[in-house]
């Protein structure tokens, strides 16, 4: 007998990223690097360190569920107001609070066809219709997203930049895209990477948040290292975040996650060295990639995605023998792909090495 409710049975889990751990175990290896994830190479902020040592000795309490302090450091950060934001447990969780505080059962949400995977399964977990639009480029095509819109149509999910290309649409496409635009469609500015753009023609969400259908999501999961904590946030009118508060579960956020991005959004000294190892570390691997002649995609992110010309499932587990995790594109359906984030200047380095050595045949057998 069957007992999960039918639309679930049609639905893939999200692939995550493997751990160093495993790998290591599985294939008895002692140095593994991952490039898998988007993490952040420097590991967290040293301030969110010292403050999660501080916050240890209040965790038999339950957290802050409001978030009330990070809420008001958010605020002062980005020149808002603490009731323009809502925390959630990884943008993950946002992206979930919004449909369903959004999107009645006989409404629609669109995205592109090749855009973050959470998009498309927490879509279907809520048990709501998704239309996708194919990219233009390797990048979102607003225009043709515009065409998809229908009486039914009542959220859109922009990823920019997007995840797993790189690519971004500029603050004039995005206008274009807004002119005209129903009033009643609700749209999610997915900006979990902006902290490494290098391109002045990015558009400035915080100059869309004041429209009355429009939400922001940040994270702090990659710029300041914490991703392991799970920490999120969701920017827009009080009358949104309102709404949305009405779906989230109280201690959503845990105390630790709460003290360490109080700490972490102070830490800029963190924040440039981070940006600096990421755009020195791409122009690094970028170069080569070019000198090896292997096709990859322009990104403003902290990854990369590269055309291996072969099976990127095989090329990824070919990859792990010499103990470097990478990820493949199967769940994006690009078959001969597989993206890599951007390390240190060390992984970077061992990346190309290994990289070289596939490509000349020298894989170990195991």
């Amino acid at each position: 007998m069957v007992f999960a409710r039918k639309h679930l049975l049609k639905i893939e889990s999200y692939e995550a990223g493997r751990p160093i751990s495993e790998i290591k175990c599985q294939l008895r290896l002692k140095e593994v690097i991952k490039l898998a994830s988007n993490e952040n190479p420097l590991g967290p902020s040293p301030k969110a360190i010292e403050a999660v040592r501080k916050a240890l000795s209040s965790i038999n309490r339950y957290p802050d569920s409001s978030g009330y302090y990070l809420r008001k450091k958010i605020a002062k950060v980005l020149s808002l107001e603490p009731s323009n934001i809502i925390l959630g447990n990884g943008s993950d969780e946002l992206i979930d609070i919004i449909i369903r505080a959004f999107v009645e059962d006989d409404e629609n949400i669109i995205t592109a066809d090749l855009a973050f995977l959470e998009y498309k399964i927490v879509s279907f977990i809520n048990n709501r219709n998704l239309i996708t639009a194919p990219l233009k480029y390797f990048k979102f095509d607003l225009a043709a997203i515009k065409k998809k819109i229908n009486p039914k149509t009542k959220l859109i999910f922009i990823a920019n930049p997007n995840n797993p290309t790189g690519t971004y649409v500029t603050k004039y496409e995005l206008e274009e895209f807004f002119r005209g635009l129903p009033e009643n469609i609700l749209v999610v500015l997915d900006e979990a990477y902006d902290a490494f753009i290098d391109v002045e023609d990015f558009p400035n969400s915080l100059n869309y948040i004041k429209k009355k259908n429009v939400l922001v999501l940040k994270t702090l999961s990659k710029s300041f290292g914490l991703a392991g904590l799970r920490i999120g946030y969701c920017l827009g009118l009080p009358e949104l975040i309102s709404s949305l508060e009405k779906v989230r579960q109280p201690f959503n956020v845990n105390s630790l996650a709460q003290e360490a991005a109080i700490a972490a959004l102070d830490d800029k000294k963190f924040l440039r060295k981070t940006r600096s190892l990421i755009l020195e570390g791409k122009k690094y691997l970028c170069q080569n990639l070019w000198e090896l002649g292997i096709p990859y995609v322009s990104s403003v992110a902290n990854f990369i995605l590269i055309d291996v010309g072969r099976d990127g499932v095989s090329f990824f587990k070919e990859m792990l023998k010499f103990g470097v995790i990478v990820r493949n594109m199967r769940q994006y359906g690009l078959k001969n792909f597989i993206r890599v984030t951007i390390g240190t200047k060390k992984e970077n380095i061992r990346f190309i090495k290994v990289l070289k050595k596939i490509l000349k045949g020298n894989t170990p057998r195991l």
